[in-house]
């Protein structure tokens, strides 16, 4: 870690320039001037790059190999647009020190420039000049490149976020449901930062499918959860935060205007937020290995605290991240050892475990039905048309079982068998849902089942509920073959 001592310095207007232009030459590392338009109440117009030591030059003129700018030619006391994407971050920063006068230090890894990690340190410069649309205030910018993540420089943090990310580690390790767990940590978060709401929301990029993990809601508070939101279409806007965070590494939007900047980059959103009673945010992707996972956000929080919550964030996203992917690997590891990969529905193991699990169940007496079904006619098929229409006709199955049955009562017993348990049901439902089911398999070719069903009002007795079941579904597909002989081979 290094450390930049600044000497304050007062610029004489006629030598302003002159003087500004020494003063930042006196940097070893890449180092400008910013100018920061004070506009009063907060506000805050343009800000420029005053000038530059010949390093900081350099790193336009001639950068390093993907870390090239909009343009690679220094034009002194020009817009730091012209050379990046507007970032609510880096304003934020300069105007801290600008005008606020405070010494302000960050170290980040920004999307634009994948792989390198900033170093960024701020200083105030006791100069100020008035101009007619309000007061010019500066600070020093001086930024050092790492392509490498510095741990000590990450583990550097204000006493205040040090506590937060200890806090919140610890409770990462408490010994809870995975959802459980994730809330209570929300919770937590939504309490450091006095924020009406946080949560962490996930989006598979793959299936381009989005949902929310957990969240927090404040007493009182009119802002209402965010699945009220999240339907098959929100995938797309929530896809659309990117450009609005526009290569930083997170969005912070503390008053109105910042939220001009939402509103000129995604103005649906903006119009949602909006509408939605939301007055600030924090944003902040969860990135596992460079893969998005999803997001974490804090809104209607307590903005004197925004500079501690990007701190936060900053270093608790990739311990939540990591957290979130290994939770996702152990689910995505539990749907392939619990569900047949062709139809959807579970398969055998997953039977056998919970057939077992019925039967040594002494918590309290509850009925069981049990259905087979039994595919008629799947070989003809693989031997007329291929296994493909083979492997067709059992998804058509599954689809008509699911439209009688919830999936996880529903059971890939064999190639063309099927097991149905169900609890809590009597004869009589159980047999209506058999008669259901044979409606169901007429809306798709070739399905037609082989059914024998058994209901016993202990499902400690689930395994000869199965063998009874299993007996008159064979009885039930002799009488098919029966009246169908030119089916049977």
């Amino acid at each position: 870690m290094w450390i930049c001592v600044l000497s304050v310095c007062v610029i004489d207007v006629g030598v302003m320039l002159m003087d500004l232009q020494k003063y930042v030459d006196g940097f070893g590392a890449m180092t400008c001037v910013v100018s920061v338009e004070n506009l009063g109440d907060g506000k805050r117009g343009k800000f420029r790059i005053v000038c530059g030591n010949k390093t900081y030059i350099d790193s336009i003129e001639h950068p390093a190999p993907g870390a090239e700018l909009l343009i690679q030619k220094f034009t002194p006391n020009s817009e730091y647009t012209d050379y990046l994407t507007r970032d609510l971050n880096f304003e934020d920063y300069c105007y801290k020190a600008a005008v606020e006068k405070k010494c302000m230090n960050s170290y980040a890894s920004p999307d634009r420039i994948q792989g390198v990690y900033f170093n960024m340190i701020f200083l105030p410069v006791a100069y100020e000049e008035e101009i007619e649309e309000g007061t010019l205030c500066y600070c020093t910018y001086t930024m050092e490149i790492n392509f490498e993540a510095n741990l000590e420089r990450l583990s550097n943090l204000s006493a205040e976020a040090t506590s937060n990310v200890i806090r919140i580690c610890l409770g990462l390790k408490v010994n809870k449901d995975f959802k459980e767990m994730m809330t209570d940590v929300v919770c937590d978060i939504r309490d450091m930062f006095d924020a009406e709401h946080t949560c962490i929301f996930l989006m598979d990029t793959y299936e381009r499918k989005c949902s929310v993990l957990c969240e927090a809601l404040a007493k009182d508070t009119i802002l209402t959860t965010m699945n009220n939101y999240v339907d098959d279409a929100f995938y797309d806007i929530a896809d659309s935060w990117a450009g609005m965070i526009a290569g930083s590494n997170c969005l912070v939007v503390k008053d109105e205007q910042d939220m001009e900047v939402v509103k000129e980059r995604n103005p649906i959103w903006y119009d949602s937020f909006s509408s939605a009673h939301g007055k600030n945010i924090v944003l902040f992707p969860l990135k596992f290995r460079d893969m998005l996972l999803g997001y974490i956000w804090a809104i209607n929080y307590d903005i004197k605290k925004a500079t501690t919550i990007k701190e936060t964030f900053e270093t608790i996203a990739s311990i939540i991240a990591s957290e979130i992917s290994n939770y996702l690997l152990m689910d995505r590891l539990k749907v392939l050892s619990s569900k047949d990969m062709l139809t959807g529905v579970m398969n055998r193991n997953e039977m056998n475990n919970y057939v077992d699990k019925l039967s040594d169940d002494t918590s309290g007496k509850k009925s069981v039905g049990v259905i087979f079904a039994d595919l008629n006619g799947l070989k003809r098929v693989n031997d007329d048309y291929g296994h493909s229409a083979g492997d067709t006709l059992l998804k058509d199955a599954a689809k008509a079982l699911e439209e009688v049955f919830e999936t996880e009562e529903i059971f890939r017993a064999g190639g063309d068998e099927f097991t149905i348990i169900v609890l809590g049901i009597t004869e009589e439902d159980l047999a209506m849902r058999a008669e259901e089911l044979r409606k169901a398999s007429e809306k798709y070719d070739h399905v037609s089942f082989a059914i024998g069903m058994c209901q016993v009002d202990d499902s400690t007795n689930v395994r000869q509920a199965l063998r009874l079941a299993d007996e008159r579904m064979y009885e039930d597909k002799r009488l098919y073959y029966e009246k169908h002989p030119e089916l049977k081979r």
